[in-house]
């Protein structure tokens, strides 16, 4: 019943089901209403032109998964817009990606808005075989408002063109991700893309449930494993507008709720929350999703009453890590067959990882890349980027950046992306955009950012600086907060004063020796303490309470990467 090969194919057996598919708030459609929805966004994107790629621009809204589901049907491109990037960074993406035009929620008019007239002063080339690519021909870059929930004055709908044929390499969306180049880079996320990983999770749903997806669509998290799985089993999909820690077990409640998806720290700020008497009678059976601390998901399941899935993977979705609960704490799973851990420099296999009492004692041999010998995987490439595509395929082998170790039976554990990207807050930054950024602060003579850990995941942003004088904190953050190129989550959270950086020969920064060193160093280091809007020298006692709190997440050595 759940063989779908396509997300069109999933979404036409759920047309004439008229149980509940979308709930929002106080609105609820069957399913028979949500794929009719579909239908007609489709038909209004064939008023596009062939392949329309459509940005948007929304929090999440039923919109956003009428559009997703309009473009599913019909072959046309919906381009996911991020809305914490700046009009800057956006206007780039919706280049990069031809977007022909940007359909938006009330909330983000005026970002539109900013974005189309940055886009206006440089149109893109068209892509070939586009009738329309980029701003439109009167100068100013077009640009469509949308509601928050479905447009019932018609306003996107010209009519129902039924189902469109499609291939499962058939493009559906386009997802931004950020890559050692310095530039997010749009993964190709076909049918198949968000029908395979639906269909898996599937398999532990029925008709009965209630999906919950609070994590935002702009990432392929929350459609591959909350919006996906509820199309195909044809379980009820509870849309949350944005994710709120306080409103999460209340939603449970609300709904009913099951199955929830998370990202990163989400389990951690839930768990914040004062506990309540009934926190484990609810109907919670499942929390699937990645980068939870290994105490947080153990504590999670444990209040909750339901079974965590922490699972591994990326937008690429090359390689995938089952986890592994009788593994020791911290590690993703078992290395798949096909995967490995390869030296990146010398393309070999890197041997077990020595491991005593939870310490890497050979990391420098132990930690490499993970790959995946067999291939891409679900991985379709980048939009128009072969250059990228090459980077991420040499010789059939999948590179996938992610560095990791495993011990001698396989179990494999995480070290982090490298020094050029970050992971913050569940959000994939870059880090030469935020590099050129911190450059141009009067004062500073070199610059090199890089990732050091978060207690709960992921990491946090730390910047080394050479000065020519004094830091001047307020000074930082004026100039920081003026800069409309620089999104929140990549403002350093440790800024590192230093005589000189550590460079090799041909004088490039050695940055992992600044990341080893994180905090812990004999330079001055000026910090964010969560919360506050600007920085202060870090103190012993600082330290000491930010060791302290890896230790309380379950991670004992916060700089081991």
């Amino acid at each position: 019943m759940m063989s779908g090969k396509t997300l069109a194919e999933l979404l036409e057996r759920r047309a004439g089901d008229d149980r509940p598919g979308l709930l929002f708030e106080d609105q609820v459609w069957s399913w028979r209403e949500y794929v009719a929805e579909c239908r007609a966004r489709g038909a209004w994107m064939d008023t596009l032109g062939r392949a329309a790629h459509v940005g948007a621009l929304f929090d999440n809204v039923p919109e956003m998964l009428f559009l997703l589901g309009g473009a599913a049907l019909s072959g046309h491109v919906l381009v996911a817009l991020n809305t914490t990037r700046s009009a800057a960074e956006l206007a780039r993406d919706a280049d990069a990606t031809h977007a022909d035009l940007i359909v938006h929620g009330p909330a983000y008019a005026e970002l539109a808005a900013e974005i189309a007239g940055l886009r206006a002063t440089a149109p893109p080339p068209a892509r070939a075989g586009s009738a329309r690519a980029g701003p439109a021909r009167d100068g100013g870059a077009r640009t469509g408002s949308a509601q928050d929930g479905p447009a019932r004055d018609g306003s996107l709908r010209t009519g129902s063109p039924g189902a469109v044929p499609v291939g499962e390499d058939g493009l559906v969306m386009l997802i931004f991700t950020s890559g050692t180049s310095g530039r997010p880079r749009a993964v190709r996320v076909t049918q198949r893309k968000i029908a395979v990983p639906g269909v898996s999770l599937a398999a532990m749903l029925s008709p009965e449930d209630v999906v919950y997806c609070s994590m935002p669509l702009f990432h392929s998290g929350a459609v591959m494993a909350a919006y996906a799985p509820a199309v195909a089993s044809g379980a009820a999909l509870v849309l949350r507008r944005r994710f709120s820690a306080s409103g999460l077990m209340p939603d449970v409640r609300r709904y009913g709720v099951t199955y929830l998806h998370y990202v990163g720290k989400a389990l951690s700020y839930v768990l914040s929350t004062p506990p309540e008497p009934g926190d484990r009678d609810g109907t919670l059976r499942i929390a699937f999703g990645n980068e939870g601390s290994a105490t947080a998901v153990r504590r999670f399941g444990e209040r909750f009453g339901c079974h965590v899935i922490d699972a591994f993977g990326s937008t690429e979705t090359a390689i995938a890590i089952t986890p592994d609960p009788a593994g020791p704490p911290g590690c993703l799973g078992r290395l798949p067959d096909g995967i490995e851990i390869r030296d990146p420099s010398s393309g070999r296999r890197c041997p077990a990882a020595v491991i005593e009492d939870g310490r890497l004692l050979n990391g420098d041999e132990a930690i490499g890349e993970l790959v995946n010998t067999e291939g891409p995987g679900l991985f379709d490439g980048y939009y128009d980027d072969p250059e990228a595509d090459r980077e991420r395929i040499r010789e059939g082998v999948f590179w996938s950046g992610d560095l990791a170790y495993a011990d001698a039976r396989g179990h494999v554990f995480f070290a982090g992306r490298g020094t050029e990207r970050l992971r913050v807050d569940g959000e994939n930054l870059a880090v030469a955009p935020v590099e050129a950024v911190v450059r141009e602060f009067p004062g500073v003579i070199e610059a090199a950012v890089y990732p050091v850990p978060d207690a709960a995941a992921g990491d946090q942003v730390m910047a080394a600086l050479v000065l020519d004088g004094d830091f001047d904190q307020g000074a930082f953050a004026g100039f920081l907060a003026g800069r409309r190129d620089l999104g929140p989550k990549a403002i350093p959270r440790y800024i590192r004063i230093c005589k000189e950086l550590p460079q090799t020969a041909s004088n490039k920064v050695v940055k992992r020796v600044l990341a080893a060193e994180g905090w812990h160093t004999g330079d001055p280091v000026w910090w964010r303490p969560p919360g506050q809007p600007g920085w202060r020298p870090l103190t012993p006692d600082d330290i000491t309470e930010i060791d302290d709190e890896f230790v309380r997440h379950g991670r004992r050595h916060p700089l081991e990467r």
